[in-house]
């Protein structure tokens, strides 16, 4: 039954070099140290499982298809505004316009709701402050 299965592929290495492409080191430093210090080893399980395993898996997703996804769950799910605010950064970094990652937020509101939309274009608007200080 195992052989029906393709197995998962997880790069350690093409996980943190990913990681250094989508994340600035001021996106990183806002979470990883921290959660380091609280949960060793976490941070690491994290970067190998999804950027050196989801985010490397074949298929017909692009970096920005995925980062569509990316703020698109982050809104949905509500009450993860940090890591929302690294995901616009990390839009930006791949080449998102501003006008787009507002868009994507607007477009969520009558499926996740206005609430949880409201808060998702307050943490592009974070985001953006940040960038732009």
């Amino acid at each position: 039954m195992q052989d029906r299965f393709t197995r998962a592929t997880l790069d350690r290495e093409a996980g943190y070099a990913l990681l250094d492409e989508l994340q600035d080191q001021a996106t990183q430093q806002a979470a990883f140290p921290a959660l380091e210090g609280l949960a060793p080893g976490f941070t690491d399980w994290v970067v190998t499982a999804l950027f050196g395993g989801t985010y490397q898996r074949e298929g017909d997703l692009s970096l920005r298809d995925r980062q569509l996804l990316n703020l698109a769950a982050l809104t949905a799910l509500g009450g993860v505004e940090p890591q929302l605010v690294g995901h616009v950064r990390t839009s930006l970094r791949i080449g998102m316009s501003r006008e787009e990652i507002v868009e994507s937020m607007v477009h969520l509101a009558p499926y996740v709701g206005v609430p949880k939309a409201l808060a998702g274009l307050r943490a592009v608007g974070t985001a953006f402050a940040a960038v732009d200080a």
